[in-house]
């Protein structure tokens, strides 16, 4: 029955599409052309309706305001020598009024005979208000400026279909208001970032996205091949070890905005593309970053939203410092898992299974350990907290804590239950360094995919002297997720990575 509904409803989309395909065909015949030239657009429907919509029928009798705008048509209402239609741009929606005394018998016909819901149009005339109030454009003149061969999903106000919203983002954001909201809250939240950075006396810069040697974090790479070059590249997986390299240059505060790519799983916490925050700054450590991560958030929030407390689906996040501080091992103890398991790998393994914890095979204790921490701790982070001080095996590129060699000066920062931020004092020691990358090479052919090969010039670099610092990485999607309520990364990257659709080759 389903499968018969979908055949009828595709069978009257491609009716729909013909006739329009014919109107097209008629327009050019008239010397009329469906994809015309821009309109001359001087206003926009929100700001006419905030500037004017408090207006009264006489005020705009007596003091007339003539505009100009384009959109798509959303609505149209016939009633013979008069219809009513509402126009959409990227601001919002106000209403239309075409009358044939006023737009003349030529145009009007030609409006009723040829235009269709969601084709882009252009229209100037008269403000005015309806007998409900409404404020409406008397329209003057019009012109179809791009023919829309393709109807409106059905009940495409409430598009709701997670498919069809990803795949064809532009009738997700047609569709649906609060998207197109979203999305330009994204864009003021990383404006509000690079502001932020510049006044803390960063410099913004850009690294290669391509790498001989995918490293700076433990994740498998794209690999790609460089034709000329005759040798393979892999999309980086993160910038730290370019960024470092500045550090050794001279540079004292560096931050980059830009695309990491993991050859990862796809849920509603990853995609395989995503953008990352980076930044380094010499002569700090991770005990700096903890609060400059507080006011980060905090500056975020405000200009955001406009304030530190906000909904998050069903829980309430409160970025107000400080933010509660526990150490990884610490706050394990805490939710349950043995001491002895925390410092024996065969004993870790073991509770890992008897907690049906999945692990890998031959997995250090330091990675062992960071599963159990993903199940039993992970979940209960809802608001934001720093937990600190991992196991040296998780984190080859960070300071060892004096006090603990076991340990490094290293934190993440949770929030609702998932890692927004890691960050960390920098190891700038170039022979334990090299050590670290001789362990990782070793791990790697011992199977570790997500492990990387020596990089014999960072290595290098150290050894030309690298300042004492701290670095951090912030999840910009998910920290857009946060701060507007949305509940899967999908819903904050415009194009998300996607299965190809059925039957496309």
């Amino acid at each position: 029955m389903a499968e018969e509904k979908e055949k009828e409803k595709e069978k009257t989309v491609n009716e729909l599409v013909e006739q329009r395909l014919k109107k097209m065909k008629e327009l050019r015949e008239a010397g009329i052309e469906p994809y015309s030239a821009p309109w001359p657009a001087t206003d926009h429907a929100q700001p006419l309706l905030d500037e004017h919509g408090q207006r009264s029928k006489e005020e705009l009798e007596a003091a007339p305001v003539r505009v100009s705008l384009s959109g798509r048509l959303i609505t149209i209402r016939d009633f013979g020598k008069a219809s009513f239609a509402h126009i959409q741009d990227s601001t919002g929606k106000i209403q239309l009024y075409f009358k044939k005394d006023i737009v003349g018998e030529e145009k009007y016909s030609l409006f009723k005979k040829y235009a269709d819901l969601g084709d882009i149009t252009g229209v100037s005339g008269l403000l005015f208000k309806t007998r409900t109030g409404e404020l409406t454009v008397e329209v003057e003149d019009f012109r179809i400026l791009s023919k829309a061969l393709h109807p409106l999903p059905e009940k495409w106000h409430g598009l709701q279909d997670v498919e069809t919203r990803y795949r064809q983002r532009y009738l997700d954001l047609i569709a649906n208001p609060q998207v197109k909201e979203t999305f330009r809250l994204r864009s003021t939240i990383i404006k509000g970032v690079r502001d932020f950075f510049e006044k803390e006396g960063f410099i913004e810069v850009e690294t290669p996205m391509m790498h001989q040697i995918a490293g700076g974090a433990a994740a498998r790479p794209f690999k790609t091949y460089h034709n000329a070059l005759d040798i393979d590249l892999y999309l980086r997986i993160a910038p730290e070890l370019y960024l470092k390299r500045l550090l050794v240059g001279g540079y004292e505060r560096v931050f980059e905005l830009n695309k990491n790519f993991r050859n990862e799983g796809i849920s509603t916490k990853h995609n395989p593309e995503f953008t990352m925050l980076e930044f380094y700054i010499a002569n700090r450590d991770y005990e700096f970053l903890m609060p400059f991560t507080e006011r980060m958030f905090g500056e975020l929030a405000m200009k955001t939203l406009g304030k530190l407390k906000f909904p998050y689906q069903d829980i309430e996040i409160d970025f107000t410092p400080p933010w509660p501080r526990y150490p990884m091992l610490e706050i394990m103890k805490e939710k349950g898992v043995p001491e002895d398991v925390l410092w024996d790998r065969d004993k870790a393994a073991m509770w890992a299974a008897s907690q049906n914890i999945q692990t890998e095979k031959g997995a250090s204790l330091g990675k062992v350990l960071d599963e159990i921490f993903k199940e039993k701790v992970e979940p209960f982070l809802v608001q934001p907290t720093f937990i600190t001080d991992y196991p040296v095996e998780l984190s080859p590129l960070a300071k060892k804590k004096p006090s603990n060699p076991a340990l490094v000066e290293r934190f993440e920062l949770f929030i609702a239950g998932r890692e927004i931020a890691n960050a960390f004092s920098e190891l700038n020691d170039p022979i334990d360094q090299r050590e670290r990358f001789l362990k990782q090479v070793e791990a790697k052919a011992h199977g570790d995919e997500e492990t990387h090969p020596m990089d014999e010039d960072y290595v290098r670099a150290l050894e030309h002297g690298m300042p004492p610092a701290a670095g951090e990485g912030v999840g910009i999607d998910r920290l857009v997720m946060l701060l507007t309520n949305s509940a899967s990364i999908r819903d904050v990257i415009l194009f998300p990575q996607l299965k190809p659709e059925a039957g496309a080759e």
